[in-house]
């Protein structure tokens, strides 16, 4: 029997990266490596036979084993039809989605690195295995999971895999939406989703497609310098930075709630007797839409609770006073409610929504902070 490391693990090891996920692959059927394990006392659990897998727990670790294999035909968009068994690695590899997820490494045979995943990781670029187009007609969802890979590890996607994205993207309508609302999930919890919004809005807009409109919105406005799709972006781009300057992971709340947060603008677009564009109800509006779209893609009760609330109250105007912010306070609460994470996250909303409008509204940063400061007292009075 041989035996190889493959996949994310490789990747993470070679950029010095700790790693969660160990896979390795073998030329033995499974029934050969799983004998082979628990003649060397690993234990193991016959997980995924039907395309050839099994599970090792060595040290509490969970190792996913496979036989070499080749995809047969998909006809789904998003699984192959049979999987068939190879009679090489190099053939196991070429069918993966990324050149950086198709390196294979022995601690005596070495690196096996056909497609340059090396090369691309010293560049800092996600590339398709192959043929762009042809990897996403085979599995669509591999188009968002390029976009993740891209935003966690500060990459860029590679020219031709970029346009292959744009083209194919409304192969996305074919992927079950709980497996598109991870993926967006992932993409928006590395902070780096206002980037994936401007450089792929093809496919952003395919997960979601009511942000659609708001491409190219022209707002009207003298508090605005950009159109409603590049607000949100940008929005949502100082959201996820001023967390990662604090050194703290970005909240999945205040995350989506800043994906979100204008969703409805363009339904709600008004123009004055001088010219202004105006967006009345735009926010209890885009809390209802937020609501189905976050419903549509099967994410939690609590958490499109949460976001529903920052959207609903993200632009009520707030002063830095004592009643006023008792009275959001008693907004934001309720049964299982985190009223004082909510306040802060809030606070956060309002912050990246002024630091994306025009300079001239910058100055609000200020009464934002100090209506934090007077909220967090508040909580410490009880």
């Amino acid at each position: 029997l041989e035996a190889w490391y493959v996949g994310g693990w490789v990747r993470d090891a070679l950029m010095g990266r700790p790693s969660h996920d160990v896979d390795m692959c073998c030329s033995g059927l499974w029934q050969e490596s799983k004998a082979a394990l628990e003649a060397a006392d690993i234990a193991v659990v016959e997980s995924g036979i039907k395309f050839g897998g099994i599970t090792a727990i060595c040290d509490g670790e969970r190792i996913e084993v496979t036989t070499y294999r080749l995809d047969g035909f998909y006809t789904d968009g998003r699984h192959p039809q049979s999987v068939e068994r190879a009679a090489s690695l190099e053939d196991d590899l070429a069918r993966r989605d990324f050149t950086v997820n198709a390196m294979a490494w022995h601690p005596v045979r070495g690196l096996v690195d056909r497609y340059d995943g090396q090369g691309d990781l010293e560049r800092k670029l996600i590339r398709a295995v192959g043929d762009p187009k042809r990897r996403f007609n085979e599995d669509a969802l591999r188009m968002l999971r390029a976009v993740r890979f891209a935003c966690r590890l500060d990459f860029l996607i590679e020219p031709a895999t970029k346009q292959a994205l744009a083209e194919c993207a409304p192969l996305l309508d074919a992927v079950a939406r709980e497996r598109v609302g991870i993926e967006l999930e992932g993409i928006l919890s590395t902070g780096h989703g206002g980037d994936a919004m401007l450089r792929y809005p093809e496919l952003v807009c395919a997960a979601v497609p009511e942000l659609a409109p708001a491409r190219g919105f022209d707002q009207r406005s003298v508090y605005h310098a950009f159109n409603v799709y590049e607000h949100i972006a940008r929005v949502l781009t100082v959201a996820g930075e001023l967390a990662l300057c604090d050194g703290v992971a970005p909240s999945s709340s205040l995350m989506w709630a800043a994906f979100l947060h204008d969703v409805s603008k363009p339904d709600c677009f008004t123009v004055d007797h001088a010219g202004s564009g105006h967006f009345y109800g735009h926010p209890e509006l885009g809390a209802k839409k937020a609501r189905v779209i976050m419903d549509r893609l099967a994410l939690s009760h609590d958490l499109v609770r949460d976001v529903c609330l920052l959207i609903k109250y993200h632009d009520k105007p707030l002063r830095p006073e004592r009643s006023c912010l008792l009275n959001m306070m008693r907004a934001l609460s309720g049964e299982s409610v985190d009223t004082p994470r909510l306040m802060d996250e809030l606070m956060d909303l309002k912050r990246a929504d002024t630091l994306g409008k025009a300079p001239s509204c910058f100055y609000y940063v200020e009464t934002i902070e100090e209506m934090r400061a007077l909220t967090r007292e508040l909580l410490a009075a009880g």
